[in-house]
C-alpha cells in the first residue's frame, strides 16, 4: 500500500488510545456534539426518515426476524434511540473498553426487555457475523477507521451475515471534493462520496438509495446515508 494514500496512516492502536480517552457519553461520542446542540435528535430523525423510505425494500422473509448489529457502536446512543424502535433485537459491535462498560447503563432497559443480544467487544476488521443472521447492518461513523483493503473484507463478511433480502446501511462524513482526509487525532479517514461508491462497488455491493443528511450544523463536513443490498 503505498505511503501517500490517506488510508495508509489508518493505525487501529492509536485510534483505540484516543476513543479510550474520550469521555463515555453522547457529548464524547459525537466530539462535542452532545444533547447541548441539533446533532443528536437530526441525526435520528434522519436516519429514521431514510429507513422508513426504504421500507417496500426491506420486507422480513418469512421464517426470520428484524436482527440488526450496530457497527462501532460506542455506547449504544444509535441503538438505544433508534435501531431498537425499528428492531426486534440489536447486536452491537464497539471496540473500545470504557464505551463498552457505558452500555450497560444506557442500554439497561433495553437488555431487561430483551431487545439486546450480542455485544463484541471487537474491532469492525475482526468482527465476523454469523452467516443470514442480519435484516440490517448499521455502520454509522464508524467504517473511516479500516483502510480500503479492510474495509472491502469487512462488506465481504457483512453479506454472508445478512439474511435473504438483509441490508447494509452506512451513514458516513463525506469530503466535500474527491480527496480523501485523513485526520491524525483519531486516527481515521473520511472519504469522498465518489470514493465510497467505489468501495461499495468491489464489495460486490449494490447502491439502492442514498440520502444527505440533512439540519446539521454547517461547519461539520456532509453526512450521506447509502443503504446497499448485495449484488448477487
Amino acid at each position: 500500500m503505498s505511503q501517500d494514500k490517506p488510508d495508509s496512516h489508518i493505525n487501529y492502536n492509536d485510534a483505540i488510545e484516543y476513543w479510550s480517552q474520550t469521555p463515555a457519553t453522547v457529548n464524547g461520542v459525537l466530539g462535542g456534539y452532545g444533547e447541548q446542540t441539533v446533532v443528536p435528535t437530526m441525526d435520528v430523525l434522519g436516519s429514521s426518515h431514510f429507513l422508513r423510505k426504504l421500507k417496500s425494500r426491506m420486507v422480513v422473509e418469512p421464517g426470520y426476524k428484524k436482527i440488526s448489529a450496530d457497527i462501532g457502536a460506542g455506547i449504544g446512543r444509535v441503538t438505544k434511540n433508534f435501531l431498537s424502535k425499528h428492531c426486534d433485537v440489536v447486536d452491537l459491535v464497539e471496540p473500545v473498553g470504557p464505551f463498552v462498560d457505558q452500555m450497560q447503563t444506557e442500554l439497561k432497559e433495553l437488555i431487561q426487555e430483551n431487545k439486546i443480544g450480542q455485544i463484541y467487544d471487537v474491532g469492525m476488521q475482526d468482527w465476523n457475523p454469523q452467516d443470514g443472521k442480519y435484516w440490517l447492518i448499521w455502520c454509522q461513523w464508524c467504517v473511516g477507521h479500516l483502510p480500503d483493503e479492510e474495509l472491502i473484507e469487512f462488506f465481504k463478511r457483512c453479506i454472508k451475515g445478512l439474511q435473504p433480502n438483509g441490508t447494509i446501511i452506512v451513514k458516513e462524513n463525506n469530503t466535500p471534493t474527491d480527496c480523501d482526509d485523513f485526520d491524525p487525532e483519531d486516527s481515521s479517514v473520511t472519504r469522498s462520496d465518489s470514493k465510497l461508491k467505489q468501495v461499495f462497488e468491489q464489495s460486490g455491493l449494490k447502491l439502492i438509495a442514498t440520502d444527505r443528511q440533512k439540519g446539521l450544523p454547517q461547519e461539520l463536513y456532509p453526512v450521506r446515508m447509502y443503504a446497499l443490498k448485495p449484488k448477487n
